[in-house]
């Protein structure tokens, strides 16, 4: 009961890249890169542990961004030219690659990544990575013509990556859709699809982590234009509850979701977000229990799961330690409670 995780990403170390930031640059080049990306890697590996997580993330920290360490090898995409485009319904604008051909996979995306997680834990290991969606609402598209057809091609590439994950021992493969938020009538229409697409023949625990963005200036504005009820959620729960996906994970901590529409997951593993990432504030081992005792009273207690809110990449490394702290600290808190 309220086994413990992160949504994603973790911030990156100094000596790696740019920190505090949603794209950072590398410091490094060539193997001594892939050399600090393990380590990095590693590092969080153990301080995940060291904070009492149960399933382990590998922090993301061998890419750029969240979606383009996917797209990175994938073929038929110009990331050369770069275009600036808008995000989630022009939210905010970022220099994106386009699609310019058929699209294929060069190799394997994040199997070293989730081969070297694999040797050095032996808690449950989670991987993320971007949904057909999300990708398709952050990159350029000179080819398809047609935003559900491109989605359906990302679908198939990100279910033969699943598939390769899973066989390397994989426990959890997660499918981040930020977008899910945006497009509501299209998520229910063809997201949920596309997404089932990506996941479809794996035997590992999936996976779907929707929420309201990082906790940057751009997100954190639209968040103030949603007024005082998000009912978001109301609209695609209910597909993604008939859906083959196993878990969902979603925003709660200090957001303005009603947490009644948790009750619209019926079926479903829940991870509750149980960490403000849009506030540098580390939350108390109190309020992480506060907020799983109230998703209780609509998700049986066997069924819920304690989260991030998003991933905290952004951060500091000694603010994100202290929320996986808290995180860990105030999940054991409400077991003994409940």
């Amino acid at each position: 009961m309220f086994a413990t995780s992160i949504a994603g990403s973790l911030p990156k170390p100094e000596w790696l890249a740019e920190t505090q930031k949603l794209w950072p640059q590398w410091k490094l080049e060539g193997d001594a890169l892939r050399q600090a990306k393990a380590d990095a890697t590693l590092l969080w590996i153990k301080t995940q542990e060291d904070a009492g997580l149960d399933i382990i993330g590998d922090g993301e920290q061998a890419r750029q961004h969240f979606v383009h360490g996917f797209l990175e090898q994938v073929e038929g995409i110009d990331f050369v030219n770069k275009v600036k485009m808008g995000i989630r319904n022009n939210r905010y604008k970022a220099m994106v690659p386009t699609v310019t051909g058929p699209l294929k996979l060069r190799d394997r995306v994040h199997g070293a990544e989730a081969r070297f997680a694999r040797a050095h834990t032996k808690r449950k290991l989670k991987i993320t990575m971007p949904g057909p969606m999300t990708i398709i609402d952050t990159i350029a598209d000179q080819h398809y013509g047609d935003r559900v057809k491109m989605a359906f091609a990302f679908a198939e590439l990100l279910n033969k990556e699943a598939r390769d994950l899973e066989k390397l021992g994989v426990d959890v493969i997660q499918f981040d859709e930020p977008a899910f938020n945006v497009y509501l009538k299209e998520t229910v229409e063809w997201g949920v699809p596309a997404l089932e697409k990506a996941a479809a023949g794996l035997k590992c625990t999936t996976a779907v982590h929707i929420c309201y963005g990082y906790g940057i200036e751009a997100n954190n504005k639209w968040k103030e234009t949603l007024g005082e009820s998000w009912r978001q959620y109301e609209e695609t729960f209910p597909a993604l509850d008939k859906s083959s996906l196993q878990q969902v994970s979603l925003e709660c901590r200090n957001s303005h979701v009603p947490p009644e529409l948790m009750k619209l997951l019926k079926t479903k593993t829940v991870l509750v977000g149980c960490i403000d990432v849009a506030s540098d504030k580390i939350d108390t081992p109190e309020e992480v229990a506060a907020t799983l005792k109230l998703a209780t009273k609509f998700v049986d207690a066997e069924r819920i799961q304690a989260c991030t809110n998003c991933g905290m990449a952004p951060m500091t490394l000694a603010t994100a330690y202290g929320k996986l702290r808290s995180l860990a600290q105030g999940a054991a808190l409400a077991r003994k409670t409940l």
